[in-house]
């Protein structure tokens, strides 16, 4: 057992019989009256989020989690398949336990969280940002460079991105996996 003074972000808590992972939060000591933490928690099994407030010195039950490094192999009517870098086990999960999914190429590391008492997959997080090619887009228009213009692109995984109007079929560009965002161009 833990309590709010333990809180901080990626801090995963046992909530109204879920599991949930603090994304937010803020110690509040109001001038009058008791003091308070706020909190944004993300649901590990519907990955919905939802803001809670809790009292000082409130008990909170913590879940130890443990974070392991996979590499995407593919995906099927089973889900998608991962692979630990270090045993070589395969792990098959569903497409609502992956945060961009849309971003996943063959090959691509990710981390899975495990619950360790259990030891069953709870979500598995993409990094921040990944390189991909881009497969197709239109020609950018000499002349509408007046504002930032943007045209969608289709990349590696099939995802569409907006890109602005010097990006070429072949680059490849940086895409945040949080937003599904531009970057930037990478060099070849």
């Amino acid at each position: 057992m833990a309590n709010t003074s333990d809180i901080r972000n990626g801090l995963c808590i046992n909530y109204n019989g879920d599991i949930y992972s603090v994304v937010e939060f803020l110690h509040v000591k109001p001038g009058k009256g008791n003091a308070f933490v706020r909190t944004k928690l993300k649901s590990l099994t519907t990955g919905k989020v939802i803001e809670n407030t809790f009292p000082a010195g409130h008990k909170i039950d913590d879940v130890r989690v443990e974070r392991r490094k996979f590499q995407y192999l593919y995906t099927d009517e089973g889900g998608f398949h991962f692979m630990d870098n270090e045993t070589y086990d395969q792990v098959a999960l569903d497409e609502a336990m992956i945060d961009s999914p849309q971003f996943l190429k063959e090959g691509s590391e990710i981390e899975i969280l495990f619950h360790a008492e259990k030891n069953t997959p709870l979500t598995a997080e993409m990094p921040s940002n990944i390189i991909l090619e881009v497969t197709y887009t239109e020609p950018g228009v000499r002349g509408d460079t007046a504002t930032n213009v943007t045209k969608p692109a289709t990349v590696e995984t099939g995802a569409e991105v907006k890109v602005p109007i010097f990006i070429n079929q072949g680059d490849k560009i940086k895409v945040d996996t949080r937003t599904g965002a531009y970057l930037e161009r990478v060099k070849a």
